[in-house]
């Protein structure tokens, strides 16, 4: 057999779909964000504004987060040494996972290697100690949750996208004595759109599932003190396990479960993906750490935020620039093309030093591809107008349908 033959066949199926993926090679600048440096493949370098970024609050650019972590190289190094079970468990883990369980008011919290395996990890395992599991999971749940339930290899049922009714169904007709859990996230990155944290517990307290919520695209971003959506509608407590990461508002990188010390524990003993992986470097640990304690007193952080992600989508849609209807800080614009969106965005960054990635299969079901546009609190009004130019004058050019302008 051809093997190269067969990875060179794989890579043209995607090419001719017009869903390469190319990496923009980028240099940030430290306290100049969302501006960087892009290096063109001539070698030419462009000065670009990132509108893309997961670092929704600039937090990796903090200069409180970057003390922290020189301070921590300054005073144990680089690496941690070795799985959290072999010398790699640090001063600054045990910081950062006691900074976490105050966040969310919870007894403890284990630090993953990303938010990715803290979600394939923890799922996987629920159905080792829990023999008969039966996991009901939103079906535009992140590709790791659906990873890990499907690693569990138990019993599992998919209900429709914030459809509470489908899900009681699927609960009503499941063995009342069987242990359960349900599966959900609190902002969905790629619609923006924001779950019924509330109505989702309820339910479970009624058929007395589990809760899990993944709070990747909330932590750091809603509540009083950036604990996630479930803090900001007031039904925190009543989570039996949040799931976050480090990588995003937090600028940092790592994932984290929260919840009972028992929980917590029997995770930490029986997960491979935590058990069987080196640990974080302590300075990312540090980072972290600082980066949560900062972030839970400056929620004007917060509302700067909201008010510029909420600039944006009226900016575009009064120009009839077709968006997601977003109820978060997520400004998904709808393209509807692999080819028309990556061209679209090869042309914001060429020709406007706009720098937003395609969002295509397999991230979205074809036919929805699409620009996410992520404003922070650091993207002025002068760069929000820019934005919205670019793009009408591009949608002009390439004779994109528009919708009725909304003032």
């Amino acid at each position: 057999m051809d093997y190269n033959a067969a990875f060179e066949a794989a890579v043209n199926a995607v090419r001719a779909e017009g869903r390469y993926r190319v990496f923009a090679n980028l240099k940030r600048h430290a306290g100049q964000f969302p501006r960087a440096t892009w290096i063109r493949e001539d070698g030419k370098e462009q000065d670009v504004t990132v509108w893309c970024s997961n670092d929704y609050l600039g937090q990796g650019q903090n200069p409180v987060v970057m003390q922290a972590m020189h301070e921590a190289i300054d005073a144990v190094g680089s690496g941690s040494g070795g799985t959290r079970n072999i010398s790699g468990t640090t001063f600054y883990h045990n910081q950062l996972e006691a900074e976490l369980a105050d966040l969310h008011h919870k007894q403890a919290a284990l630090v993953f290697t990303s938010g990715y395996v803290a979600n394939e990890a923890t799922l996987t395992t629920l159905y080792k100690i829990l023999p008969g599991l039966i996991i009901f999971s939103d079906e535009l749940n992140h590709a790791s949750m659906i990873q890990g339930i499907r690693n569990g290899r138990g019993e599992r049922y998919v209900f429709r996208h914030n459809d509470l009714d489908h899900l009681e169904e699927l609960l009503k007709a499941a063995p009342a004595d069987a242990p359960k859990l349900i599966a959900f996230e609190s902002v969905y990155s790629m619609d923006g759109d924001i779950s019924n944290v509330r109505g989702t517990v309820a339910l479970a307290k009624q058929y007395g599932a589990l809760t899990y919520i993944d709070e990747v695209h909330a932590v750091g971003l809603y509540g009083e003190r950036g604990a996630g959506v479930a803090e900001r509608d007031g039904i925190m407590g009543e989570i039996d396990i949040i799931e976050g990461t480090l990588g995003k508002a937090f600028g940092m990188m790592g994932g984290y479960i929260a919840g009972t010390s028992a929980m917590v524990d029997a995770i930490r003993l029986w997960a491979s993906g935590f058990i069987f992986t080196t640990s974080l470097p302590p300075a990312v640990m540090a980072g972290a750490a600082a980066s949560v304690k900062y972030l839970k007193e400056h929620n004007e952080k917060r509302i700067a935020h909201q008010e510029r992600a909420q600039s944006l989508l009226k900016k575009l849609r009064a120009v009839g620039i077709a968006t997601f209807p977003t109820e978060s800080h997520i400004v998904p614009v709808l393209v509807g093309n692999a080819k028309h969106c990556k061209m679209v965005s090869d042309m914001l960054l060429n020709d406007f030093g706009i720098y937003v990635q395609p969002i295509n299969y397999p991230t979205v079901p074809k036919g929805t591809e699409r620009l996410r546009f992520t404003p922070s609190p650091d993207h002025t009004d002068e760069m929000i107008d820019h934005l919205v130019a670019s793009m009408d004058k591009l949608w002009t050019m390439c004779n994109v349908a528009r919708l009725p302008a909304v003032a």
